[in-house]
């Protein structure tokens, strides 16, 4: 649309959603010479606009400064803001957070495409300058790279254009306009449009001008546009480039152009050239054998396309990467390069927690690193195109991309988790098609170069329709070498053929295996699963074991890569990381922005540890002998790995070493590894086996492991007497007073309540380990998936009995070495559920702890069955022989490994949003607890091994607890020996209960043991 003066009432106008804007274009860089293009450095031709701007803020629009454009206006006295950046997060306005709801959700009676009118912030940008010197007599052209989410440009006065699309770029031209000296540059940006209907995304809702802005010029003969297309032949050997440009300027007549592909070393590959044709230069070459480009082995060309004028002369340079892959469907599989691809995703939001969507060079670089440290090979981009500069990253870094639009309609037609359509967009509604459309044309005219993208998505949960169903028609005629994704379809099956995969959210494995088994017509990924919001990611492996199983299931992206978390400050000015509802937004989705398996603050979780291993390519099954290597690669061999191995016993290692193992793409071998095994001594072992870099990448450091492996085995001996420390070995003596009764053995001094029932003391070598008594628990603190799944209305009877369990009976037994005490429990819950917890002090000092559970039908499942008691917040380091490093869960261990390891108590308490079960070990042999001077005290396992929570906090603490900063001061150590502990899950976050092998019922017997001994 052209217009020459501004109207506001285009902000509620589904037919205008750009004025005068230049047509989408793609994302290359250009130069004047061929020095600058092979150095792919900062372009003389832009004129970077980042950085301090002036700023005036207004609620709504009719408090605007209207006439703020003009250019005898002054803006002195207005504040200055930075740019890029949100507007919410420099001071102004409200910083919101809601999931599917529309931000005006009961605030405002609307339908769309009406808008409210008492809260639609304005945002007024003022910024001067000055042409830089040669640009005088050129064209000069402004990129807005993101605005949300609807502005008007005027300069000097007069109106440039006006656009919405808050994630992809708005070009104008400011030719006409420009003036000598000082040019006064004037942007008017809403929160709120028609566009604020489409963007209903799951992440906060922020305005203004959040992405790069820029002034450009352009030669006399410009290539405007770049199209690169490659093929295959059928031996997926030898390339086919396709090279179609689009020309403006008024040196284009006459001209020509020559394009030089060179290989990652710079060797020139072949050279091409065309004249150029009413503006048009299209070309097919052969390109002979070429090194294939996947997320395994990224390889790139250069293509430097010259364009020189009618005299001969070189007036530009573009160089442009080129990746050779063909990415089909064969017999209903998605095939890179002609293998079977299985993704291994995550989808991930641009955010840092003080900056939100305005993400840094910085953040893209650890993103991608990180991405690719943890054996993912896939991003998503929820829920909109990101900045240029993460596509070329995942093009050099190697990851697949499904490249999303920015669509999101949620609120119109999913209300309190039903779907109800009834006044659904965009839907079949013609007026909204052009709108729509356009986000998808400004996407793949930007991003249609980068060989990442595999897949164009139409938008995320918009239901289906046939506005939608046009999108994908539309990507599939502009792009035939890429697949077409929409998880809606699953919602109306009436447009099926929009996607080209059965793609769902949250569907569950069995869900899953069912569609597989019933001869479907399209291969199944899963756009968003593993719902991973606070502790979660329990039970993933169920859906990547379906990899292997079934092989039209390719894979699946987690929800989601970080938590979007902003800083804030407490009541006393210590930062923390809020989330919805913390800035008193409302209507907020509080806590549900934080479903990251990074944390806001660029620190990787604990759940990492699950995704990196059941992510491997590369698998390594150890035993006695040896490891067998099954390299799940499509294209790399092991030729840049080393085989690390290690064997351990009882958590120390008894020997290591390396080997070279070179195993082909989709093969495996058996390699022998020196371990003797039968002449071991007898004891538990560990074989450790690991893939790691030998030299460093552009994503990871030298060592990196890549793959892991571990077989533990006990190596027993026939008649092999135990050894007895007799200098530990000490006469019983027990005195039983009329309350109390104390039990002596040796430097081990224990007190025992008979009206508590329970052991109140316990002094090791003269230092008390308990601070609170002993209890039965069965409670855990809720986690977010627990909530979700309404544990507390479900389970919560269980917090109540483990409140107040009440000892109805004691009896000791007296030996010569050792003492024996068993207290009897009975708990509210029921009275035919019964608790025992005998304590035996034994002749060596230590202390046997057996606890054991009698349930009864009819009750809800245990959360867990466990023993629990304070001890000094002076033991706070802890050592186990368990499985790690990081915390594990029965659903959730898939990743961890035996080994000793350590941490600080404080820090075994996981920064998840909202504080909730944490710190979690399965598999413990052993722990110590002890001071910084060394001195504690050891549990050790009896026979099965236990799990062990060590903690700063009850679980009681944790429960009543929405922020981290509500958590008391610490007073204890916490330590929570318990027999069971149900898993963590996550198929979703709000109602998906804990596979059923990972729960514990509680009408059976339950039962554990554990010793408690001086270091």
């Amino acid at each position: 649309m052209k217009a020459t003066k501004a109207d506001i009432n285009w902000l509620g106008d589904v037919s205008v959603f750009e004025v005068n804007r230049l047509h989408a274009y793609s994302d290359h860089r250009y130069y004047q010479t061929m020095d600058e293009a092979v150095g792919s450095g900062a372009m003389s031709m832009r004129y970077d606009l980042n950085g301090t701007w002036k700023f005036n803020y207004a609620i709504r629009p009719d408090s605007r400064s209207e006439f703020f454009y003009t250019s005898d206006f002054s803006s002195e006295g207005w504040d200055d803001i930075e740019v890029p950046g949100h507007i919410q997060l420099q001071g102004y306005g409200q910083i919101q957070y809601v999931n599917t709801q529309y931000p005006w959700d009961g605030l405002n009676e609307i339908r769309p495409p009406a808008l409210p009118q008492d809260k639609n912030p304005v945002g007024s940008y003022i910024r001067t300058f000055h042409l830089p010197t040669g640009w005088e007599s050129n064209p000069v052209y402004i990129s807005f790279q993101g605005v949300e989410s609807a502005f008007y440009v005027w300069l000097n006065g007069q109106f440039v254009g006006y656009g919405e699309d808050s994630f992809t770029p708005s070009d104008f031209d400011l030719t006409p306009f420009l003036q000598d000296g000082e040019n006064k540059l004037a942007v008017e940006v809403y929160q709120r449009s028609t566009g604020s209907w489409l963007e209903d995304q799951d992440f906060w809702r922020f305005s203004g001008i959040f992405r790069d802005v820029y002034l450009y010029t352009v030669p006399t003969a410009h290539v405007r546009d770049v199209h690169v297309r490659t093929d295959l032949d059928k031996s997926y050997t030898n390339g086919t480039l396709q090279l179609d440009l689009k020309l403006e300027g008024k040196a284009v007549a006459g001209s020509r152009v020559e394009a030089e592909l060179r290989d990652r070393e710079g060797n020139t590959v072949k050279t091409f050239e065309s004249k150029v044709n009413d503006g048009q230069v299209s070309l097919r070459e052969d390109i002979g054998t070429v090194n294939l480009w996947s997320a395994e082995i990224p390889y790139l060309y250069r293509l430097y396309i010259r364009v020189y004028d009618a005299a001969g002369a070189l007036v530009e340079v573009v160089p442009q990467a080129v990746g050779f892959r063909t990415f089909e469907m064969i017999d209903k599989v998605m095939h890179i390069n002609g293998k079977r691809i299985v993704f291994k995703g995550v989808n991930r939001h641009e955010f840092n927690p003080r900056r939100g969507r305005a993400v840094t060079k910085e953040d893209m670089l650890w993103d991608v690193r990180t991405i690719k440290q943890n054996n993912m090979n896939a991003v998503r981009t929820s829920h909109y195109p990101n900045q240029s500069l993460w596509y070329e990253l995942c093009d050099e870094y190697g990851l697949y991309v499904i490249d999303e639009m920015n669509l999101e309609t949620h609120g119109s037609w999913q209300k309190l988790g039903a779907v109800e359509p009834s006044w659904v967009i965009p839907g079949d509604k013609p007026e909204w098609h052009d709108i729509v459309m356009d986000r998808a044309v400004s996407m793949v005219e930007r991003d249609k170069n980068h060989p990442s993208i595999l897949i164009w998505s139409c938008g995320n949960e918009s239901h289906g329709g046939e506005v939608i169903y046009k999108v994908s028609q539309y990507f599939k005629s502009a792009d035939p070498t890429r697949l077409v994704h929409y998880e809606g379809v699953f919602h109306d099956r009436r447009f099926d053929e929009t996607s080209d995969m059965e793609t769902r959210m949250y569907a569950k494995p069995a869900d899953i295996e069912e569609f597989l088994n019933a001869n479907p017509t399209k291969p199944y990924i899963s756009c968003e699963y593993m719902h991973a919001m606070g502790n979660s990611i329990g039970g993933m492996h169920k859906y990547t074991e379906l990899e292997d199983k079934y092989p039209m299931y390719q894979g699946g992206f987690i929800w989601d890569y970080i938590d979007q978390s902003i800083y804030k400050k407490d009541r006393y000015g210590k930062e923390f990381l809020a989330y919805g509802g913390d800035f008193g937004d409302r209507p907020s989705d509080y806590s549900f922005c934080g479903n990251g398996i990074v944390h806001a603050d660029r620190k990787v979780t604990a759940k990492m540890q699950e995704v990196k291993f059941l992510y491997q390519n590369i698998k390594l099954f150890p035993d006695r002998e040896g490891v067998k290597i099954v390299n799940g690669n499509l294209f790399a061999d092991t030729s840049a790995l080393e085989l690390v191995y290690s064997l351990e016993r009882e958590g120390h290692e008894v020997l290591r070493g390396t080997l070279e193992v070179n195993v082909d793409a989709q093969s495996e071998t058996v390699v022998k590894l020196p371990l003797d095994a039968a002449s071991l001594a007898d004891g538990e072992y560990a074989v450790n086996t690991a893939l790691v870099l030998k030299a460093a990448t552009l994503w990871a450091d030298k060592g990196e492991e890549v793959a892991f492996g571990q077989f533990i085995f006990t190596q027993d001996q026939v008649n092999d007497a135990v050894e007895v420390d007799l200098n530990l070995v000490s006469d019983v003596q027990v005195i039983e007073g009329d309350v109390n009764i104390g039990v002596r053995a040796g430097k081990t001094h224990a007190l025992f309540s008979k009206q508590f029932g329970t052991l109140v003391s316990l002094k090791l070598s003269g230092r008390e380990t308990i601070a609170v008594p002993p209890a039965p628990l069965f409670w855990r603190a809720m986690t977010d998936n627990d909530k979700g799944m309404a544990m507390g209305f479900e389970l919560g009877a269980w917090y109540a009995a483990s409140l107040m369990p009440r000892s109805v009976e004691w009896k000791a037994e007296q030996k010569p070495d050792q003492y024996r005490i068993e207290f009897t429990y009975k708990l509210n819950i029921s009275a035919d559920v019964q608790v025992k917890v005998v304590y035996t002090v034994h002749a060596d000092g230590s202390v046997r702890v057996h606890n054991a559970y009698k349930g009864t039908a009819g009750l809800p499942n245990l959360p867990i069955h466990a023993l629990s008691f304070r001890t000094s917040p002076d033991f706070e380091n802890v050592e186990w022989l368990a499985m790690g490093p990081e915390e594990n869960y029965a659903d959730r261990a898939f990743g961890a490994r035996l080994g000793i390891h350590g941490n600080k108590v404080a820090d075994t308490v996981a920064p998840y949003l909202v504080p909730q079960e944490s710190g979690n070990r399965t598999g413990v042999r052993w722990a110590k607890l002890t001071d910084n001077a060394g001195r504690g005290f050891k549990i050790e396992a009896s026979g099965t091994p236990v799990e062990l929570n060590v903690s700063p906090y009850t679980a009681f603490e944790l429960e009543n607890a929405q922020h981290a900063y509500e958590l008391p001061p610490v007073h204890y150590t916490v330590v929570t020996v318990a027999g069971k502990q149900m898993g963590v899950g996550g198929d979703d976050s709000w109602g998906a209960p804990v596979h059923p092998e990972y729960l514990i019922p509680s009408d059976g017997e339950l039962t554990f043991e554990f010793v408690i001994r001086a270091l």
